[in-house]
């Protein structure tokens, strides 16, 4: 705790802060501040110490620690409470025993990497360490279970927003849970849902981004922000600006319905007016996508022209 509010007080001093006024302000010894000091360098934080000048914060480590996510985050629910971890076998894992056993709405569980991190259908999602945003949200939304999937529409919406916001590039949305540029995979949304017949416990919100991966470490039909801005992204930045987003969009879901939420998915999505094949199982489905209804449906026109809706499923843009 004390570890963090130091760097809270760097962070507002840009010239250097004797040891002695760091060490009144907190109430500690000369002793245990250059105890704090050699533990936040550890952590990756350049400190300088310079004798009869004190301290000053040169640079900070591009990790996401629960109090760098904070500082600065004005939502009032989502990431209010984090749980961070440099390693993990899987965030929606611990997610889904968390919200069992009664997580706060907004919990978030993020880490730096994860060694069996999935993807819809129980695909392998690649989380090298230090490279990608991977986390999970635990969402208890005023639904039906049959609408819960509209939260993943509100994901990727805030998602594009959000790289547009601080990459300056722009994203689009595969249906229903990839985000592509230039038609390569930058993230993907995995939504689980805890419900009974009417009611809706709780939903989890899984996202990974490829951040600043290079081109050696991305899957063939992958990008990254770093390889299509040819420049470092901070994660950090994004992290903060995707939770503002999805607070944003969440807010306007409860208050207006899906309907806003379906009229912002299809400004920035890939799919609508395609030539699509649906492979569901072990048949498909082909024609042009034409909309998506009010449940986040796709609405596919066969050639014999009658309308399929369809509410899973892998889709392959014919052209």
């Amino acid at each position: 705790m004390i570890d963090e509010k130091i760097i809270e007080l760097l962070k507002r001093e840009k010239d250097y802060i004797s040891g002695e006024e760091i060490s009144s302000h907190f109430k500690i010894s000369r002793q245990a501040l250059w105890k704090h000091i050699q533990e936040l360098k550890d952590l990756g934080y350049n400190i300088a110490a310079v004798p009869h000048l004190g301290y000053r914060l040169e640079s900070s480590p591009d990790r996401l620690f629960d109090f760098e996510v904070k500082n600065g985050l004005d939502t009032k629910v989502l990431g209010r409470k984090i749980l961070y971890f440099d390693s993990l076998n899987s965030t929606m894992d611990m997610a889904m025993q968390l919200g069992i056993k009664g997580a706060s709405e907004g919990t978030m569980i993020l880490a730096e990497a994860q060694n069996k991190g999935r993807g819809r259908l129980g695909r392998i999602w690649s989380s090298p360490k230090y490279k990608g945003l991977y986390f999970s949200l635990i969402l208890r939304p005023d639904l039906l279970p049959a609408q819960a999937s509209i939260l993943t529409f509100m994901a990727a919406i805030s998602i594009c927003e959000a790289v547009k916001e601080v990459a300056g590039i722009d994203a689009q949305i595969k249906w229903p849970n990839d985000i592509l540029v230039h038609s390569k995979k930058l993230g993907g949304i995995l939504t689980e849902i805890s419900a009974e017949t009417d009611k809706v416990n709780f939903v989890n919100i899984g996202i990974g981004i490829n951040v600043n991966n290079d081109k050696k470490s991305l899957i063939s039909g992958a990008t990254s922000l770093r390889e299509q801005k040819k420049e470092e992204v901070s994660r950090l930045e994004l992290l903060q600006e995707i939770l503002r987003r999805l607070e944003a969009n969440y807010l306007l879901l409860a208050k207006k319905g899906s309907s806003i939420i379906i009229d912002k998915w299809r400004q920035n999505n890939l799919t609508l007016g395609r030539r699509v094949k649906v492979y569901c199982q072990s048949k498909h489905i082909e024609g042009e996508a034409v909309d998506i209804d009010k449940d986040g449906g796709l609405l596919i026109r066969k050639d014999s022209g009658l309308t399929q809706k369809v509410m899973t499923g892998d889709v392959v843009h014919c052209r």
